[in-house]
């Protein structure tokens, strides 16, 4: 973020605060995540900016902005292909999952299925793909549907050359974790564990979400 603003490339520079604030917000860290989603939108008001501060708000509890971000992308882009078949979907699934309307997120995402493996180069770095994924996978858990939710968790994990370090990579394993547990199949639920905890072997103790991955953890031994 300070080579990009040393170098006066302030859309770069929006772009990693929006994305650092998505990590923060998913890990947990939802006022760090909205401060830093707020300085990006000061730098930026770009297409693939705003959609990351939407999203970043959508996580971090902040419905109202997000909602107001969505709703001025679809103005702003009503024929936009990457807008309306990905950004659009996802924070509005996102966006029902927070409402506790679980059916109305999976069906939002529908249309979204047939792209949803691409990755753009319209994007500043295509960092965006298999977000309508993840959003589906949670939308699935928050329905009970454990099959169908690791049927999505499993679709990033057999995808990692499109997810590459983005940290939905990672939180699929938790994803996959709960799906199992869902299904009662404590085994694999275990090892889905087991498998995240051991990627972030050496992170900071104190992340929300790894604090609740240990924990639910616990109770399966």
């Amino acid at each position: 973020m300070d080579s990009a603003e040393r170098t006066k490339e302030k859309e770069v520079a929006a772009t990693y605060f929006a994305l650092s604030g998505l990590r923060e917000a998913l890990f947990g860290n939802a006022g760090e995540a909205r401060r830093r989603a707020s300085l990006a939108m000061e730098r930026s008001a770009g297409r693939d900016v705003q959609y990351g501060a939407a999203l970043v708000f959508a996580y971090a509890g902040d419905d109202a902005r997000a909602q107001a971000l969505t709703g001025d992308l679809a103005k702003r882009f009503p024929e936009d292909t990457l807008v309306q078949f990905n950004y659009l979907p996802t924070l509005r699934a996102k966006l029902a999952v927070s409402r506790g309307n679980a059916s109305e997120a999976i069906e939002t995402l529908k249309n979204v299925t047939p792209y949803e493996l691409g990755q753009t180069t319209a994007s500043t770095y295509g960092w965006n793909a298999l977000y309508p994924v993840f959003v589906r996978g949670e939308a699935y858990l928050a329905a009970h549907q454990g099959g169908e939710a690791a049927a999505e968790f499993q679709k990033i994990l057999d995808h990692r050359g499109v997810v590459i370090n983005e940290p939905i990579g990672a939180l699929a394993h938790l994803g996959l974790a709960r799906a199992y547990g869902l299904q009662g199949d404590t085994a694999e639920a275990k090892t889905s564990y087991q498998k995240f905890l051991t990627l972030w072997k050496d992170a900071d103790p104190d992340i929300p979400i790894l604090k609740q991955a240990k924990a639910e953890f616990a109770k399966l031994l």
